[in-house]
C-alpha cells in the first residue's frame, strides 16, 4: 500500500556520495605512512659489541659489514675475501677522502676487521669501528 500522493514521488539516487569513502582512504594513507617509517632495515644483519662513547662521522663514508659467518660487504653489496682490496679501492676512489666505516659482527673472526682495516690504512683512510651506544 502506497499512502504517498502522486506529487511526492521520490526520484532515484543517481550521484553516489564518495566523501565518506575519501575520508577512509586518507586516514589508511596516513596510518601506513606513520607505521612505514618506524621500521628500519638495514639489509645485512650485524649484531656489533656496543661501546661507551661514540663519535660521528662525516656523509662521505665507505662502510665495511662483515658477518659471523665471515662474508663481506663493501657499501651493501657483498664482495669475495679474494676481492675485499679492489672493492675497497674502487670504493675509495669514487669518494675520495671517505672514513672506513667497519661494522664487524660480534661473533665475527677478529682477523677479518683487521684486513679490513690494514686495507683502508695501505689507502690511507681514516678508520671507524661501529659499535652500538649503550
Amino acid at each position: 500500500m502506497d499512502f504517498r500522493a502522486d506529487s511526492n514521488t521520490k526520484e532515484p539516487l543517481y550521484m553516489f556520495s564518495q566523501s565518506s569513502l575519501t575520508d577512509i582512504i586518507l586516514l589508511l594513507l596516513i596510518f601506513f605512512l606513520l607505521t612505514s617509517s618506524f621500521v628500519t632495515n638495514f639489509g645485512i644483519r650485524v649484531n656489533v659489541p656496543q661501546a661507551e662513547s661514540s663519535v660521528t662521522t662525516d656523509a662521505t663514508q665507505i662502510s665495511v659489514a662483515i658477518t659471523s659467518e665471515g662474508d663481506f660487504f663493501v657499501d651493501g653489496e657483498q664482495t669475495p675475501r679474494a676481492n675485499l682490496s679492489l672493492a675497497i679501492r674502487q670504493a675509495y676512489q669514487n669518494k675520495p677522502n671517505a672514513t672506513l666505516v667497519v661494522r664487524a659482527d660480534r661473533d665475527a673472526r677478529v682477523d677479518d676487521a683487521v684486513s679490513a682495516m690494514n686495507i683502508g690504512r695501505a689507502l690511507n683512510m681514516n678508520i671507524v669501528m661501529a659499535t652500538e651506544r649503550n
